[in-house]
Formats: C-alpha cells, structure tokens, sequence
C-alpha cells in the first residue's frame, strides 16, 4: 500500500528481456518479500477483534479507545519516512530482519501489556514495523524482479496486504469461538483478545526466517562495493544468459544519474510555500482514498455490528467475510486495471462506494428493536457494507497506488510520492482516531459524511486526475 521508494530506471533491451531460468525460485523470492505485506494487512486488521474487550477490561471511553487503536498510525508513519534510509544504509534484508522482529516484540508486548499506556506502546511499536514494511517490500520486490515480470510480481504485496487482512480475521473467529463466543473468555490463563493479538507472533516469526533464506537487493550490492555477489543475484533472478558486467554497470549509472529530489522541487518556481498542483492531486487522491472510511471495516467492523444487534461470533463471521470481498475486488482491479485504464476504474468505484454508504446511512438511521436494526434494515446494512468494500477494492484500493507511482514527473518522484503517503497516513489516523466518538454521536450521520467525500471524489476525478495508462513515465510532466 505504501511506498515512498523512488522508481528504478528502465533497464536496457537486454534487461527487459531477461527471463529467469528458474521462475519460480523468483516467485519464492518476490513471495517471502511479501510476507511484510502479509504482517502489514494482518496488524491493521487483527486490532479488531480486540477493540471491545479492550474497552470493557480498561473501562474507557469511546475517545481514549480511538486514540489507543489509532496511536499504532503514529509509528506507520515514523516507520515509512525512516525505512528508506535505513535500507540504504543496512541494505534490505536487515531492514526486513529488523521489521520482523519488531512485529513479534510488539505481538508478544500487546498481548501482555500491564496496562493501557502499555498496550499504546506497543501498538507504536508494532506501527513503526508496519511503515518500514509498507516501503521495503514495494522497494525490494521492484529492485529483484525482471522486468518482463515486474508488474505481475509488484502485485503480490497489494494480494498479501488483503490476504493478511482475511487470515487476522479467520484467525480472530476461530479464538473466539475457543471462547465461547466472549472476547474475554479465558484460554490457557489469558484471555481471547490477547491470544488475537500474540498469534501475530507466528507470521512475524515467518517473515524473519524467510528474510534468510531470500538474497540482497542487487542494487545495494552494487551500492556497497558488492558487485560479485550482485552478478550472483542477477543471474539467479534474470537468468545466467544476461550480459552481467553490462547489468552492473547499467545500475551503477542508473544510480548515479539518478535526480534525488526534495521537499523544496515540488513547489512552484518563484514560490517557497506553494506546491505544485500535480502535489495537490497526489494529496487529494490519498485523502479520498482514506475519508471515505474504508479502515473502519478493518478497524472497527466487529464493533460495528455487534453495536446493532449482532453477536459477537456474528460479527467476527461477517468481518471475515467482509475480507474475503475485499480479496476478490483487489484481483478484479489487478486484471482490470491495464485493460480499462486508471481513472473509469476510480469512476465507477466512487459511484458504487457512494451508492452503499448512502444505503448503510440509511439502514442505520432506523431505530433498534431490543437493541437490534430492523430485520429488513439489518439485511441492507450487511449487503451494503460488502458491497462498499467490493467497490473500493476493486478501484480505490489499487488504482490510487499505481496513480501515485505514475502521475509525478520523474524529477519529483520521490519526494512527491513521499508527501501523498504522509497525507494518507495523516488522513486514515484522522478517521480511525474520530470514529467511536462519531458512533457515539450518530452512526448514520457518520455514514452521511464518508457518503458526502465519496460524492465528491467524482468531480475530483473528473476535473482533476489525468489518465495514466500506457504512458511512459518520461511522460508525465
């Protein structure tokens, strides 16, 4: 989801061409880079089954309980704006060494915590693994894969990001129901929450062995003086019929040549504090991506449905299967999104998310009967609720990553792509950290306004965005 790594210089014809020897030895190597996508889905999602018994055993309220599930946005964004220079200055198998063990420190911490502030500060610390995740994979994976198979391998961190997203939400139905249906419920001498949050410990774990078993990016090799073991790596993931004297010097240019672009490019000539309106797109694009409250799905889905009637049990089943959708939506822009273009998908996904907000406002604006919704207001807030995550899946989920990678002229990449990021991760903190209170207040006056910023990401698109299928980076400008 978020990368703030530079794109890499296009290879020669020779290095477009290259195909490995053996594939699927680069499938393995693309997968376990990966699996920090994995934990990074998981993490966000695995806080959800936690959020009520965290209420109840620390008797806190609905602005404190925000904060506490939003602090972990804190450490995601120290996370991403430091990985990159850790990861040239460590290389990338560290930086993922260091983020796995991060993730099973924080798994472990969260789910022994001796109190609130305590359970805070490892939600940071889990955070600060998922932000440097969230970089090094995109990154690393871009730097490994041949070209000729970039874009089908690029997508594996988008899929595992989903994938962890379901697991944690499988994995929270099955502790539940080991406990009787109560967040609370004794297993082993701790409670089913903190089981939720200390399973996390078993991927983390994963991702860490399998960061020995992958090689170095070439490209930092390359960077440290290590060109044998580069040639190495080349030849293990472009085949051993590729030029390798000619691949390293290719990269060695690239990286030299290479514009490093700051704060100070994206603003306008003559102007010290206004960005460049291309900026502002980026900007815009990753806060409607976010205000549309998509992480409340993640976040707060249980929660939400068990505020309506649902029992717990229900209401982890229906989180899980709000998953699956999200799933099959990411594979629906996968293979939809070179054929039909960018922006008619980002279309059609803000009419459809729109369109069921507008339902869910409605089905929760009824009244509750013994503390439930109305069967016929139950169904439509249910359907409408898998429908808005098939739709963002499908659309915003995607295409705003491969927009972001696109839109910025090549001078201002990074430091332009690196700004859209800190937006969104400001963005989703602001709607993660308001929804219980807003619940509070009115939960169909919430879903009017996430209803409202999807309205008005169609004007947005329309006016604003510039179709970016088919052209080549040089292009943008």
């Amino acid at each position: 989801m978020t990368s703030t790594a530079q794109a890499p210089t296009p290879p020669s014809s020779e290095g477009r061409s290259a195909h490995p020897d053996h594939i699927g030895h680069v499938i393995f190597i693309t997968a376990s880079a990966a699996m920090g996508g994995f934990l990074f889905g998981y993490d966000s999602s695995v806080i959800n089954g936690a959020v009520e018994a965290i209420r109840d055993r620390y008797d806190i309220g609905s602005g404190t309980l925000a904060q506490v599930i939003a602090i972990a946005l804190i450490g995601c964004a120290i996370g991403a704006a430091t990985a990159g220079r850790i990861a040239d200055r460590i290389g990338r198998i560290r930086c993922m060494q260091i983020s796995a063990v991060l993730f099973a420190v924080s798994a472990v911490g969260s789910a022994l915590p001796f109190a609130l502030w305590d359970l805070a500060f490892w939600r940071i610390v889990g955070g600060f693994a998922i932000g440097m995740a969230s970089v090094i994979g995109p990154a690393y994976i871009a730097e490994v894969a041949p070209a000729a198979y970039r874009g089908r391998l690029g997508s594996f961190q988008q899929a595992a990001i989903v994938i962890g997203i379901a697991i944690s939400q499988l994995v929270n139905y099955g502790i539940l129901q080991i406990a009787d249906g109560d967040q609370r419920g004794e297993i082993a001498g701790l409670e089913a929450w903190q089981w939720m949050l200390g399973v996390m410990v078993v991927p983390a774990l994963l991702y860490g062995l399998l960061s020995f078993a992958i090689p170095e990016s070439p490209r930092f090799l390359i960077s440290v003086g290590r060109t044998d073991r580069a040639k190495e790596v080349l030849a293990e993931v472009e085949g051993h019929g590729v030029d390798l004297d000619r691949r390293v010097a290719e990269i060695d240019l690239a990286m030299r040549s290479e514009h490093k672009s700051t704060f100070r490019d994206l603003m306008t000539a003559g102007s010290r504090f206004k960005l460049l309106p291309i900026v502002w797109v980026g900007i815009g694009l990753s806060v409607f991506q976010q205000l549309v409250g998509i992480n409340v799905a993640f976040y707060y889905s249980a929660t939400l449905w068990q505020s309506v009637g649902i029992d717990p049990s229900g209401s982890f089943f229906y989180s899980f299967t709000t998953s699956i959708i999200n799933i099959v939506g990411t594979v629906i822009a996968m293979v939809l999104v070179d054929r039909v273009g960018r922006k008619p998908l980002a279309l059609v996904g803000s009419v459809g998310m729109a369109i069921a907000l507008a339902f869910e406002a409605w089905a929760f604006s009824a009244d509750l009967v013994d503390g439930k919704l109305p069967t016929t207001q139950g169904v439509v807030a249910l359907v409408a609720a898998h429908v808005f995550v098939l739709f963002f899946a499908l659309s915003w989920g995607v295409v705003v990553w491969v927009f972001l990678g696109e839109m910025f002229p090549n001078r201002i990449r990074a430091a332009a792509l690196g700004v859209a990021a800190s937006a969104q991760w400001i963005a989703n903190w602001a709607i993660t950290a308001s929804f219980p209170s807003l619940a509070d207040w009115n939960l169909s006056g919430t879903y009017v306004i996430y209803t409202v910023f999807a309205v008005l990401s169609i004007p947005f698109v329309l006016r604003y965005v510039r179709e970016t299928k088919g052209k080549a980076l040089e292009e943008m400008g």
